[in-house]
């Protein structure tokens, strides 16, 4: 039966609430000593910007700090892990656990399950609050600080090609045929890519086709003259299509969005390899807090009075971040093409859960 993999209820509890108690203590400490040093090189920054306060300073450490627990939280898990079970082996508690007749997959049942919890957590909070405090700050931060923009997914620093013509804005906001760019220029290239005129101003609205600038100026460069224009219609091979695709940000957006996002992409013939890789990260990225119970198993098993116990803790920290290392760079292959996007998000988390398994079965069963 399942339940004969658990040990009795009373152990499980026990077990399960020490872990969940680590795991906590674990994050709460990284979070805030990292939060701390990323908020000394940040803090200048951000009261730098006139009329920017104390309340600023607590609104970055507010969308600081959801980023930080997602990052660090697989970690907090295995750190916890190797905590546990390393001062339960110190304490003779493991010994008495399999004298009792608990194989090493029964007493690491109750940690399994709090990984499994926590996974769970951890994808939720990821989906509705991660996703949000990142698109907030990165348009935040592409302000420089100042008053964050009323369309939380407005963009900085954005341009189109036409052709040989490009168009350019600082930013853009709105959507479908309400988009609109401000601070525009476009500039009118040869086909040898030299300039030849140059228009800009102060806002540009889409035209269909086309982009309407109104009270723009246009300033030839062959002639050196500078022209006033009441309005003119630009860039009409850029369409809204085209300009929606610029707002594709995997750590913005939650799967369902993300999973237009990536079709919108691949409607418009656009490689979405990178995407879709981090599209089934969003999952398999949470299930690593199931995978650090195991790897770090190593550090709770063993003769306490050899002397390994500290050799065997490091061992299951290794194992642990041998994952993290693998992890990203899957991820980096499978954006360069390397890996197929499915391959990439999942072989690391398979890999080493074959590594754990194989490790605990060998050493302990």
């Amino acid at each position: 039966m399942l339940l004969d993999f658990f040990p009795s209820r009373t152990l499980t509890i026990y077990l399960a609430k020490m872990f969940a108690v680590r795991i906590v203590a674990v994050l709460a400490m990284l979070v805030l000593v990292l939060l701390a040093l990323d908020m000394l090189g940040k803090t200048g920054d951000i009261l730098a910007v006139p009329g920017n306060g104390d309340s600023e300073v607590w609104l970055y450490a507010s969308l600081r700090a959801p980023q930080l627990v997602a990052r660090f939280l697989p970690y907090s898990v295995l750190l916890a892990t190797i905590i546990t079970l390393a001062g339960l082996n110190q304490n003779s508690e493991v010994i008495s656990m399999k004298a009792a007749g608990l194989s090493a997959h029964q007493i690491l049942a109750p940690l399994l399950l709090i990984g499994m919890v926590v996974a769970v957590i951890s994808f939720a909070f990821n989906e509705r609050i991660v996703t949000r405090a990142t698109a907030t700050l990165k348009v935040w931060e592409d302000v420089e600080y100042a008053a964050i923009p009323e369309d939380r997914e407005a963009r900085s620093n954005v341009y189109f090609n036409d052709g040989n013509d490009v168009l350019m804005g600082s930013t853009l906001s709105g959507r479908g045929a309400e988009t609109v760019l401000t601070d525009v220029t476009f500039y009118e290239r040869d086909d040898g890519g030299m300039i030849t005129r140059q228009i800009t101003a102060d806002r540009a609205s889409f035209a269909s086709p086309g982009w309407l600038l109104e009270d723009a100026s246009a300033f030839t460069v062959a002639s050196a003259q500078t022209q006033a224009i009441d309005s003119i219609t630009v860039a009409p091979g850029v369409e809204i299509a085209q300009v929606e695709l610029r707002r594709v940000d995997a750590d913005a957006q939650p799967l369902a969005s993300l999973s237009e996002s990536i079709e919108a992409l691949q409607g418009a013939g656009r490689r979405t390899g990178e995407l879709e890789a981090k599209w089934w990260h969003k999952i398999s990225g949470p299930l690593s807090a199931v995978l650090m119970p195991l790897l770090g198993a190593v550090a709770g098993f063993g003769l306490a009075r050899s002397g390994k116990l500290f050799a065997r803790a490091v061992i299951g920290m290794a194992l642990g971040f041998a994952y993290f290392v693998v992890d990203n760079a899957a991820l980096a292959m499978g954006s360069f093409g390397g890996y197929p996007p499915l391959l990439a998000a999942w072989a690391p988390f398979f890999l080493f859960l074959l590594v754990g398994e194989t490790v605990l079965v060998r050493t302990e069963e």
